[in-house]
């Protein structure tokens, strides 16, 4: 249909597009020709095991039938409805999605175009059902690129767009026990007291800040791309305790972490905690599809049922896009792929174990489900990081670049190396990314 030589879909790229956290200069992307499972080639025919599930969104692995034929049949019977009409497959969509969250509880569905405009909306909903202003959010969240998302995000990915962001964002600091600030001089401090420290923390933010002035605290359930931070037993039912004391709405930022990604349909879910809203995107399709979503309780979506949400996307609902959805949930439901990450995270929690005590340079290992983290220091008395903040070394890019030439795609940000893959994964494919990394981590310990 697209007839284009594959020598040529690189340079054409080059010349035509504008690439996105990209110096333009300096972007030197993989053309990629197919996919299937775990796997992906490029157009020389070189195949590339997938520990990023690409940009953590292919949770039920690439080339899925099921999803595919889901989205060429609804392609033939309707491709589009405007949003104030309904349709056979946004019914399905909404159903079947309200029937995964907690409990069932989040029962009313706001569909979006990503997990960036699912955050904006969530905002907006939680400013218009409260009538407060301000959201909590965390220093070392990511939320989304869009002026809203990028001004709830703590990272440094917000720092360049700044003053130009939405307004009325306060930051606090992440449960994170391997570099907290509170706890340098006691390390060995009990889980309870260290999720206790941390929710007495918010607390006295939100007094600062003032109670009556906060409309939500937004939140990823674990933090993703900036350590995967998995919370304590504690911190996030101190989160809920915290938003049911002072009035405030709870948001769980799930783009990354929800579909299976922990083990569970919903990382929130591992704590026992019900959030007011939750946010999603990349597993909600496995990305055969852009697609976001707000799940929220029906008391939300029931404080506009006499006033208008005045918000609209012209793209929301789009039925291939919720076709793929509701394949995909299908599809996970019907393999055990939830079942399926969290049988594999006990194997990947083991091999992240091996692999840190093989290696100097690993500083700590950290995972939940196919999520997992290998965070690398020069030092491991120091934690001095392999790579400062908010910026790489050569020891980072020359990992990755040997990770690449010798087949395995992978994330690192910063000083950390990031495991993501497919949920789909087995045992053997994750020991062959992991002979690879063992390779690789070598050139790490040159510097540790």
């Amino acid at each position: 249909m697209f007839d284009l030589p594959d020598n040529e879909i690189l340079p054409l790229s080059k010349e035509h597009i504008f690439w996105t956290w990209s110096a333009q200069s300096k972007v030197n992307p993989i053309p990629v020709k197919r996919a299937q499972g775990v796997y992906f080639w490029d157009v020389d025919g070189k195949k590339y095991l997938d520990f990023n599930s690409m940009t953590m969104c292919v949770n039920i692995g690439h080339g899925d039938e099921r999803i595919i034929r889901a989205m060429q049949e609804q392609a033939a019977e309707l491709p589009y409805a405007a949003p104030g009409m309904t349709t056979k497959i946004r019914a399905l969509a909404g159903r079947e999605v309200a029937s995964v969250t907690p409990g069932g509880k989040l029962s009313k569905v706001l569909f979006t175009l990503g997990g960036a405009d699912a955050n904006e909306n969530a905002i907006k909903l939680a400013r218009g059902y409260t009538g407060r202003h301000k959201i909590l959010s965390r220093y070392r969240s990511y939320h989304g690129a869009t002026a809203g998302a990028m001004a709830a995000t703590g990272d440094p990915r917000r720092n360049a767009w700044e003053p130009n962001l939405m307004t009325g964002v306060v930051h606090f600091l992440d449960p994170y026990r391997y570099r907290s600030t509170f706890h340098r001089m006691n390390p060995n401090i009990s889980e309870e007291e260290f999720a206790r420290d941390y929710v007495n923390h918010l607390e006295e933010i939100i007094l600062y800040e003032g109670p009556e002035s906060i409309a939500a605290v937004l939140l990823e359930s674990v933090t993703g791309t900036n350590g995967i931070i998995v919370p304590p037993d504690g911190y996030m039912q101190g989160v809920r305790k915290l938003c049911d004391k002072y009035g405030i709405v709870m948001i769980c930022d799930e783009v990354m972490s929800g579909f299976g990604r922990t083990g569970k349909w919903f990382a929130v879910e591992h704590w026992g905690v019900v959030p007011d809203m939750i946010t999603m995107a990349k597993g909600l399709t496995s990305a055969y599809a852009p697609l976001g979503a707000v799940a929220m309780k029906p008391e939300i979506a029931a404080a506009f049922d006499d006033q208008p949400f005045e918000s609209g996307l012209t793209y929301t609902s789009h039925p291939i896009s919720l076709a793929a959805a509701v394949a995909n949930i299908q599809a996970m439901r019907e393999d055990k792929v939830v079942e399926q990450a969290a049988g594999m995270g006990a194997v990947l929690r083991r091999m992240l174990t091996d692999l840190g005590e093989a290696h100097l340079s690993v500083g700590e290992v950290r995972s939940i489900g196919l999520f997992g983290v290998i965070e690398l220091v020069k030092d491991r008395k120091t934690k001095e990081p392999m790579a400062p903040w908010n910026g790489s070394s050569p020891e980072m890019t020359a990992l990755r670049k040997y990770c690449l030439d010798n087949g395995l795609f992978l994330y690192t940000h910063w000083h950390t190396v990031l495991i993501i893959p497919p949920l789909i994964i087995n045992e053997a494919e994750l020991k062959e990314g992991f002979n690879i990394l063992n390779e690789a981590l070598k050139i790490a310990d040159k510097s540790a």
